[in-house]
């Protein structure tokens, strides 16, 4: 896992892919046709740990729901873009926007759509059940899929190869010095 730490030390933002990394890539849909999606509260916390020690996160996605909305709220995820066919055109928005150099940028996808964003980003992450096609574009296939803690590994990694994973778990260890 050290070995990853030279790759991942770098990152200044995490890019999420929702559909198959923030969720297991099952859309459900109720009989009043709303859509129902299920995301790792695992994975909020990576991404929680990741904001609070100053890394930013951002989503891109193919499609709009509310519950991406609803769940990116209340994880402080910023920016979200929804609805993006060509994904990689966030790119330039993000470099503009926020300042932060593809180089640095870390982006998770799993799907064909996602290609064209990881040939843009300096570090490049999928999970075990994507297409080989984005499994070969990939410095890192995580062992934990999808929706079930694939993000959370990631957040790890990112904070530990930055050295700020005692840090940021400090506050769950030695709770009595948190007040």
């Amino acid at each position: 896992m050290n070995r990853l730490f030279p790759l991942f030390e770098k990152t200044k933002l995490l890019l999420l892919d929702v559909d198959g990394i923030l969720t297991d890539g099952t859309i459900t849909y109720t009989s009043n046709g709303e859509e129902l999606k299920s995301f790792s509260v695992k994975d909020g916390l990576g991404i929680r740990l990741l904001r609070e020690s100053g890394i930013k996160t951002a989503v891109v996605t193919a499609r709009e729901s509310e519950m991406v909305s609803r769940r990116c709220k209340e994880l402080s995820i910023d920016p979200v873009f929804q609805n993006i066919k060509k994904k990689n055109e966030v790119i330039n928005k993000i470099e503009k926007e926020l300042g932060i150099n593809r180089n640095n940028i870390c982006f998770m996808g799993d799907d064909l759509i996602d290609i064209p964003v990881m040939k843009l980003c300096g570090i490049t992450v999928t999970v075990p059940d994507s297409c080989e096609e984005v499994k070969n574009k990939a410095l890192y296939i995580t062992e934990k899929n999808g929706g079930k803690g694939a993000v959370r590994e990631v957040c790890e990694l990112i904070l530990k190869s930055k050295g700020l994973w005692k840090n940021a778990i400090e506050i769950f260890l030695n709770p009595e010095n948190h007040n």
